[in-house]
């Protein structure tokens, strides 16, 4: 097992901010009077809604099944009455359906039944407990961890890695839940270890959590270890996790299991064990609500499906100067048009910038100093692509260009954007030739 983390190339040192809510405690969000929980807060097919308005629901009830293998389970987050079900705005902007329910303030519970001695059961009845509980990685992908739990038979898995980095700017939430739930942590561990069949867990951490790192050595004793990271963004995306944890590096366009590895997120593992060990799917959430142009920046422990306007009420409110919304972090967030959209399992954090923080639009053309290829954690050529996208040469492009050029395998870090002095916005470029790209291939069949 490592004992110090392999450097990834590439990177940056963004200002972290992580102070203004590191030491605050989860706190728990009341359960607002309304909840608006999408059918599709997950990467795969959006489930298949099971109830119909005016239906009386339980918190914990199933409310829709998975649609497919990469699918994922919805439940109600409280008690109440189903008032609508159609389609809503979410955090991406995009509309898609969602069950609205009105809640009655008593938060009764339909909780599956706790699986006893689970060290000892069948590890595919663990798998469908996880799938049953609709649990998905907390880290922002959201791809459905039952998959992840069972990986193809030709890709066997000997190494399983935590993240516990949290490398994105001012959010807190995988910090607080390390330092407040390493046991509950801990147990999942032992829980994926035993589905999976492997021996060797390493959890990574950010050596500015020294909290987390002691918190976590402690709970998990000889499950597995605990490596100090360097800070270095964006030392928690999955490829570059995995290289500084095992040495091993995943080619581009493969998954992690190519090269013998799965990666969880430490808030997913501890996810896993509330369902196994208590019988609770995944309804809540924490989330980090930070930013200058918050009144009372802190952690929340959030229902799936409250909305972001009742979370900020929750958290004092907009400051005067508050100027944007972004749901996730300041790298890889998404600006919000709107407040009135749901947290949905994906988001672990809302960050409001003041007006004097934006910075202007403009920006200029290429001058060719080099830094986005130095600051790519991919070794790519950030400058090209963005040259050929804005120029419109993208169109002109065949499928074996493209894949030489590798653009499907950039993550959207945004470090490329951070460093460049014209203030190009490389990584939106990428967003739009992928939508593009996708298009087209769907015209293809």
């Amino acid at each position: 097992m490592t004992t110090q983390a392999n450097p990834f190339p590439g990177g940056i040192h963004p200002a972290y901010r992580k102070d203004l809510t590191s030491g605050c405690e989860s706190r728990p969000m009341p359960v607002p009077k309304i909840l608006v929980i999408p059918l599709s807060q997950h990467l795969g097919a959006p489930a298949k809604v099971l109830v119909k308005k005016g239906d009386a629901v339980k918190a914990g009830q199933l409310i829709a099944e998975p649609a497919g293998f990469i699918s994922a389970a919805v439940h109600a987050s409280s008690s109440g009455k189903v008032t609508a079900i159609g389609p809503v705005e979410l955090p991406s902007g995009q509309k898609g359906e969602a069950v609205t329910i009105e809640t009655d303030g008593a938060h009764e519970w339909a909780r599956m039944e706790p699986i006893s001695d689970p060290l000892a059961a069948d590890p595919k009845v663990l798998v469908e407990r996880v799938k049953a509980a609709g649990i998905v990685g907390l880290g922002g992908a959201t791809f459905p961890s039952h998959v992840k739990l069972t990986p193809p038979a030709d890709s066997p898995v000997d190494w399983v890695l935590l993240n516990g980095a949290e490398c994105e700017p001012y959010l807190t939430a995988d910090h607080r839940v390390m330092v407040e739930r390493p046991d509950r942590i801990a147990q999942g561990v032992k829980l994926v270890r035993h589905i999976m069949g492997v021996s060797k867990v390493s959890v990574g951490i950010e050596g500015n959590k020294p909290d987390a790192i002691e918190a976590m050595r402690k709970a998990l004793g000889d499950a597995g270890e605990v490596v100090e990271l360097p800070v270095k963004y964006p030392q928690g995306s999955e490829k570059q996790l995995i290289h500084a944890l095992t040495g091993r590096r995943v080619p581009p366009k493969k998954l992690p299991s190519s090269v013998g590895v799965t990666v969880f997120n430490v808030a997913t593992v501890a996810a896993i064990a509330d369902a196994v060990i208590d019988g609770t799917p995944l309804v809540e959430r924490v989330v980090t609500v930070t930013g200058s142009g918050v009144n009372q920046p802190g952690n929340f422990r959030v229902p799936v499906g409250a909305r972001v306007l009742d979370l900020m009420e929750f958290a004092g409110g907009y400051r005067e100067d508050a100027a944007q919304l972004i749901l996730g972090g300041p790298m890889m967030g998404r600006a919000a048009a709107t407040d009135d959209v749901p947290v949905v399992k994906g988001v672990g954090g809302v960050l409001v910038l003041s007006a004097d923080e934006l910075k202007n639009l403009d920006y200029g053309v290429c001058v060719r100093c080099g830094r986005c290829l130095r600051a790519c954690p991919n070794t790519q050529n950030p400058m090209l692509l963005g040259q050929l996208i804005e120029k419109g040469l993208f169109s002109r492009i065949d499928e074996e260009k493209l894949r030489e050029l590798v653009l499907d395998d950039c993550f959207e870090c945004g470090s490329c954007t951070f460093v460049c002095p014209s203030r190009r916005p490389l990584v939106q470029f990428f967003q739009m030739a992928k939508g593009y790209y996708r298009s087209q291939q769907k015209r293809k069949g």
